[in-house]
C-alpha cells in the first residue's frame, strides 16, 4: 500500500500543481456547491432548510467540522462525542463496529437508533437484525446529522431515540481533486482520495479510502492486532437544465468495502490488565474478522413544479461476514472464565498460552450473509402556510446463519487444530423482515409559531426458518417462526421564534422499536412516550442548544447476544418493562474573537449530555447486562455525564486545536450505589491536539496526537474481560485540494 500512496501522492501533486500555475486553483477551505433548484425533500439531507425551526433537537457536523478534527482512524464514535445526546461505547479502540445509543436508548451495536447513509437504511438487515457489524467508512463522509425528537418520526422504524446519518461525498460542481494522506504509529497509513467533475448535465465522482495498521495491542507469541479497510465509491449524475419546466437528476452510486481485522471478543482478566492492559492473550491468535459489503443505489428527483417536488430510491445492500474468533476454552464460555478466573485457573492458564490437551479451545466461524433492499419516496408540497411532507417506503431484509466451530489444543504458546466442524454445524438459520412504512407530516406557519404535526405507519412480518446442524443443504426446516407487528406512530413538535436568532421547541411523540424474528408471544415491542423542550440561539458567532427530555418507557426490551455476552449468540428477546429516562442536553458553538471583530479565529466547542435511567420494577432476568433487577436499578452502559469540549486558534496559515472528552464511569451491570468492583467500566478523560500549516494553496500539513495523556481506562467488559481504550497515538500528514 505504500507503494500506491506514493504513487497516488505523486500524480495529485502533479496535477494540483499545474492547476496553480494557470490560476484556477481555489484556496483550502472554500466549499462548492451544486447549482441546481432548491429542492425541499432530500431524504440524505435530514438536517434542510431552516434548522431553527426544526421542532426538534437536530445537529450537524458538515465538512468543516469534520475536516477540522484531525483523527487518524476516523472513529465516529470519538467525532459523534460532538453532538450531545449521542452514548458511544467504545469497543476495539478503533470504532470499527461502534456502538451508539441516543437518549439512553442503549448503545449495543447501534441497534436502537435508526441508522443511515445519504437517507437510506445501512445496517447489514435493519428489520431482522439490526445489529451494525458493517458501519459506513466515516472517513469518507463529509457530514453527519442526528436528528431527535418528534421530527425524527419520518426516519424509523426505531422513533425512541433518533436518527443518525451519514451524508457521502457530493459530486462536485467543477473538476476536484483532493487527497488525505496519513500515516502514525504503530505502522498505520491512510490514504483518502477524490476525483470528480460536473458539467452542465452529467457528473462523476470516484474516491477510495484506504487504511491500515498493525494494532495497538501485544499479541502473546506476537502477530497484529490491527485491521485493513479498502473502501471505494463511484457516482455518477445526469440532469436536466437547471431552469427546466420539470427538473430531473437521475444519480447511481456504487460501493464496495473489504476489511480484514484481527480483532477478538476476548479481553483481560482483571489482574492481566492491571499489569498490561494492551495486552492479547495467546488464545486469541487466530481471531479474524473478514467483511465484504456492496451498495447500490439509484436515486431520481424531479421538480415538476415550483412548489412540489419528489425523491425517490431504490437501493440494494450485500453485506457477507466471517468473525472467526474464540468462543470456549475447557468447556467454559471466555466471558465466565474472565469473569471468575480464580474460579478457572486451569482454562486462564490455557488463555495464557499453558499446553492444553484436544478439543481444549473451541474456536467458532460466525458466518453470516445479509442482504437490504427497498425503494422509498417522499413528496414535499409547499402549499401556502403548509410545507407537507409525504413518504412510504417498501423494504425487505434478511440474516442468513450458516456457522460451525472448530476445536484447538494449547502445544508450547501455539494452537493446533485438532478438529474441523461441519458447515452449518453449530447455527443454520435465515431470519426474513418484509416491510411498509408511511409517513406524513405538516410544518404549518403561524406567525411566530411553527406547529409539525405528524403520524408514522410501520407495518412489518418477520420470519425465522430454524435447520437442524447436519442438514447444510437446508432440505427440511425444523421449526419455524413468524411474527407481525404493526405500529401507528403519531406526533407533535413546535418552535417559536421569540427573536429572529432565539427559538423555543418542543414536543411529544410515540417511540416504538420492533421486537424482530425470533419473538415468542410473551415478547412485547420496546414502546415508548417522549417529551423535549428546549431552546436555540443562532447569531453569526455563536450557536447554542439546551434541551430536557424524558422518555416514559411502557416496554424496555433486551437482546441476547455474542455482543452482550451471552454464550450462545442465540438471540432471545427480554422483555425489561416499565424504564424511566430523562436528561439534558447543551451544545454551544462560539467563537468569541469573531464577537470582537478580532482578524483571528478561536472556535470553541461544547457537548454536554446528563443522563438519569432506572427500572420502575423488580424482574428476574436471564439476559447478562440486566441480571435480577430491583425497581430504581440503574441501567448498564450509561454515564450519568459526559462532555466533550475544544478551543481551537486560527490566524493566516496556521491552526492549532486542543480537545477533551470526558465520561463518566458506567455500570455493566444494572444495579444501585456504588459500581462494585469489577462490574463496571472506567471514567476517563481523554486529551488530544493538532496543528496545521497552509504550506501552499493547494496543500496543508498537519500534525496531531490522540490521547495526549496516554491515559488507560477499561472502555468495556463485554463481552468477555476488560477491554482497553486507544493509547497515545500520534499521526502527520498533507492535504491536498485543487
Amino acid at each position: 500500500m505504500r507503494v500506491l500512496v506514493g504513487v497516488f501522492l505523486l500524480g495529485v501533486l502533479s496535477s494540483t500543481a499545474a492547476l496553480a500555475q494557470e490560476g484556477e486553483v481555489a484556496r483550502p477551505g472554500e466549499r462548492d456547491t451544486v447549482q441546481a433548484p432548491e429542492i425541499r425533500v432530500l431524504l440524505e439531507r435530514i438536517v434542510g432548510g431552516d434548522a431553527a425551526r426544526i421542532p426538534g433537537a437536530a445537529h450537524v457536523l458538515g465538512p468543516d467540522e469534520l475536516e477540522d478534527r484531525t483523527l487518524l482512524f476516523d472513529d465516529v464514535g470519538r467525532i459523534a462525542r460532538q453532538i450531545p445526546g449521542v452514548y458511544v461505547q467504545e469497543e476495539d479502540g478503533y470504532g470499527l463496529r461502534p456502538n451508539i445509543g441516543l437518549r439512553g436508548t442503549g448503545s449495543e451495536r447501534s441497534s436502537k437508533i435508526t441508522l443511515m447513509e445519504d437517507g437510506v437504511l445501512i445496517a447489514p438487515a435493519p428489520y431482522a437484525a439490526p445489529a451494525a457489524y458493517y458501519f459506513p467508512v466515516t472517513g469518507r463522509m463529509e457530514a453527519i446529522e442526528v436528528r431527535k425528537g418528534s421530527s425524527q418520526i419520518k426516519y424509523g422504524p426505531r422513533t425512541i431515540g433518533g436518527a443518525l446519518n451519514l451524508v457521502s461525498s457530493r459530486i462536485p460542481n467543477r473538476f476536484a481533486v483532493s487527497a488525505d494522506l496519513e500515516g502514525g504509529g504503530d505502522e498505520t497509513g491512510k490514504a483518502h482520495i477524490k476525483v470528480g467533475d460536473r458539467g452542465e448535465h452529467f457528473g462523476w465522482l470516484a474516491e477510495t479510502y484506504q487504511i491500515r495498521t498493525d494494532g495497538f495491542k501485544r499479541l502473546d507469541g506476537g502477530g497484529d492486532t490491527g485491521f485493513e479497510i479498502q473502501d471505494y465509491l463511484v457516482k455518477l449524475a445526469v440532469r436536466t437544465d437547471a431552469d427546466a419546466a420539470t427538473f430531473h437528476e437521475l444519480e447511481l452510486k456504487l460501493g464496495r468495502t473489504e476489511e480484514t481485522s484481527d480483532e477478538t471478543y476476548l479481553g483481560l482478566a482483571e489482574s492481566d490488565f492491571q499489569a498490561d492492559p494492551f495486552r492479547r492473550y495467546a488464545g486469541s491468535q487466530n481471531d479474524v474478522m473478514n467483511t465484504e459489503h456492496e451498495q447500490l443505489t439509484l436515486r431520481w428527483t424531479v421538480r415538476p413544479a415550483s412548489w412540489l417536488d419528489v425523491t425517490t430510491v431504490a437501493y440494494n445492500n450485500d453485506f457477507q461476514r466471517n468473525w472467526y474468533k474464540l468462543d470456549r476454552v475447557a468447556g467454559t464460555g471466555i466471558a465466565a472464565v474472565l469473569d471468575d478466573p480464580d474460579a478457572h485457573a486451569d482454562a486462564l492458564a490455557i488463555l495464557r498460552g499453558a499446553t492444553s490437551g484436544d478439543d481444549a479451545l473451541v474456536v467458532r466461524a460466525n458466518n453470516r450473509a445479509y442482504y437490504a433492499r427497498g425503494i422509498q419516496s417522499a413528496l414535499g408540497m409547499e402549499l401556502g402556510r403548509h410545507l407537507i411532507e409525504l413518504g412510504v417506503r417498501y423494504h425487505a431484509d434478511q440474516e442468513d446463519r450458516f456457522q460451525h466451530d472448530d476445536r484447538y489444543r494449547m502445544e508450547s504458546g501455539l494452537m493446533v487444530r485438532t478438529s474441523a466442524g461441519a458447515p452449518g454445524s453449530q447455527s443454520n438459520r435465515v431470519s426474513d423482515a418484509r416491510a411498509w412504512a408511511a409517513y406524513v407530516q405538516d410544518d404549518i406557519t403561524l406567525g411566530r409559531w411553527t406547529v409539525s404535526p405528524g403520524v408514522r405507519w410501520e407495518t412489518m412480518g418477520f420470519t425465522q426458518t430454524d435447520y437442524a446442524g447436519t442438514d447444510p443443504d437446508r432440505t427440511s426446516p425444523t421449526r419455524r417462526l413468524t411474527n407481525d407487528v404493526s405500529a401507528l406512530i403519531p406526533g407533535i413538535g413546535a418552535t417559536f421564534a421569540a427573536r429572529e436568532d432565539l427559538h423555543l421547541f418542543g414536543g411529544v411523540h410515540r417511540g416504538f422499536g420492533p421486537p424482530g424474528p425470533g419473538a415468542d408471544d410473551d415478547t412485547q415491542p420496546e414502546e415508548s412516550v417522549n417529551w423535549e423542550l428546549g431552546i436555540k440561539l443562532q447569531r453569526p458567532w455563536i450557536d447554542a442548544q439546551v434541551t430536557g427530555f424524558y422518555s416514559d418507557y411502557d416496554n424496555i426490551l433486551g437482546k441476547a447476544t455474542l455482543a452482550t455476552g451471552d454464550p450462545t449468540g442465540a438471540g432471545e428477546l427480554f422483555n425489561g418493562g416499565v424504564v424511566r429516562v430523562a436528561g439534558i442536553e447543551v451544545g454551544l458553538e462560539v467563537d468569541p474573537a469573531a464577537a470582537r471583530g478580532l482578524p483571528f479565529r478561536v472556535p470553541v466547542r461544547l457537548a454536554y449530555t446528563g443522563t438519569s435511567a432506572e427500572f420502575r420494577s423488580s424482574f428476574e432476568s436471564e439476559f447478562e447486562p440486566w441480571g435480577d433487577v430491583e425497581a430504581g436499578d440503574e441501567l448498564p452502559y450509561l454515564p450519568a455525564h459526559q462532555v466533550f469540549a475544544s478551543a481551537g486558534f486560527e490566524q493566516g496559515r496556521w491552526a492549532a486545536r486542543l480537545e477533551m472528552s470526558h465520561v463518566a464511569e458506567m455500570r455493566t451491570v444494572a444495579g444501585q450505589g456504588a459500581i462494585p468492583a469489577g462490574s463496571g467500566t472506567d471514567a476517563f478523560t481523554v486529551w488530544g491536539a493538532s496543528a496545521e500549516f497552509q504550506a501552499t494553496t493547494w496543500s496543508t500539513v498537519f500534525a496531531g496526537v490522540e490521547n495526549l495523556t496516554d491515559e488507560v481506562y477499561v472502555v468495556a467488559r463485554q463481552p468477555a474481560g476488560a477491554r482497553p481504550g486507544l493509547p497515545r497515538t500520534f499521526l502527520a500528514g498533507v492535504r491536498i485540494r485543487n
